[in-house]
């Protein structure tokens, strides 16, 4: 898991660092190209030239990725890399989450389905190895249940109710450090500022005069890191409430479905 989440960090900072060379080979790309159409095309007027040059630097300094890199620049690296780290960091932990959830929704009915056409075919072993062999949560509680049914139908209750504990438990796994991240973005932001408003009050008592320009200059790089720390915060913020939701909702299957486990076992009760 740890190499997982490690590879997943890595991955985004590689994929920042690629796309940031790609955008500057693009604009690299244009240059030239825009060199040689207007050498190549001599009859096209000076003007209308100098009118399509200003509009593609328009379009490109208006950009999102173009804004973001430049405010990025600006708010310093040193405050301004911690936040992307908690970012790249948290969204890791969210891709396994999804994963994992994913990989733990089943199709209760058809398993039901399945549990209770073993049991009348089979017996009791044949819905064992069926459980066994099927991945998911919901397959493990179940094979628990019939593991204990030789108990008694007391044993087999207790069972999947403990059992059916432990596997939400791991459904909850590793949101904790959602939720870390999710408030380390924006205190890191945060702190981003405070040091940044001290440097400009200290740039103020340097110069000896309230000066507009250093005010807001100073103001505006402070500001910045509480603004990508908010992003931060409310990116992990929305894949948290997913999960959340992707949570309860298989947890409300399962509940349901043990509950329809145990009405077949007392229908098929040997």
């Amino acid at each position: 898991m740890k190499k997982l989440i490690a590879l997943f960090a890595i991955g985004g900072l590689l994929t920042f660092g690629i796309t940031n060379a790609t955008f500057a080979q693009k604009n690299d790309k244009n240059a030239p190209a825009a060199t040689e159409e207007t050498v190549e095309a001599p009859e096209a007027a000076p003007a209308e030239t100098a009118q399509l040059v200003e509009d593609d630097e328009e379009v490109a300094e208006h950009s999102l990725h173009y804004v973001l890199k430049e405010k990025f620049i600006q708010g310093g690296a040193f405050w301004m890399t911690p936040v992307l780290i908690v970012l790249v960091l948290g969204l890791a932990f969210v891709i396994e989450r999804i994963f994992y959830l994913n990989m733990a929704t089943v199709n209760s009915k058809k398993l039901l389905s399945k549990v209770e056409e073993a049991i009348q075919t089979g017996g009791i072993e044949k819905a064992k190895e069926l459980c066994r062999n099927t991945k998911g949560p919901l397959a493990s509680v179940f094979y628990q249940g019939l593991d204990r049914y030789a108990e008694g139908m007391d044993s087999v209750e207790k069972a999947v109710v403990s059992y059916g504990g432990v596997q939400m438990s791991k459904l909850e796994s590793n949101l904790s450090w959602i939720a870390l991240f999710m408030a380390l973005g924006p205190s890191l932001g945060f702190m981003g500022t405070v040091v940044g408003m001290v440097q400009a009050f200290d740039d103020i008592e340097t110069a000896g005069d309230i000066s507009p320009t250093i005010v807001a200059g100073g103001m505006k790089v402070a500001l910045l890191t509480t603004v990508f720390g908010l992003i931060t915060a409310i990116i992990l913020q929305v894949f948290y409430n997913y999960l959340l939701s992707k949570i309860d909702a298989i947890v409300n299957d399962m509940e349901d479905a043990t509950i329809s486990f145990m009405d077949i076992l007392l229908k098929n009760k040997q």
